[in-house]
């Protein structure tokens, strides 16, 4: 069992709160929280990169710095972008099937 508290995982919960008042028009992605990462929040998303792309922009993450892989024997791609923002890290992650590879697993 975990020493930790909520107190430990306060920043990303805070920055999830400032995310959800300052931009309730963009789109919702999925929202991880853990306490291995504490200072971390992650928003991923699932068959929509047009969602990682309105939050990469208006968070002001540069194109540059984010990574694209494929996963799943190359059915999957995934994009990574990581931003310090509102007193936490935040991560953006998203996954698509590559074309050719519809009705494949999303992971």
């Amino acid at each position: 069992m975990s020493n930790q508290t909520m107190s430990d995982i306060a920043a990303p919960l805070r920055l999830l709160r400032l995310l959800a008042a300052d931009f309730p028009d963009l789109p919702a992605m999925n929202v991880d929280v853990s306490t291995i990462f504490p200072d971390q929040l992650e928003l991923v998303s699932h068959d929509d990169f047009g969602a990682f792309e309105a939050w990469r922009s208006v968070l002001g993450i540069q194109p540059e710095t984010v990574t694209y892989g494929e996963q799943s024997e190359g059915r999957t791609r995934v994009l990574r972008a990581a931003v310090d923002y509102g007193g936490a890290r935040l991560s953006l992650v998203a996954y698509s099937t590559v074309p050719g590879h519809e009705g494949g697993e999303v992971l």
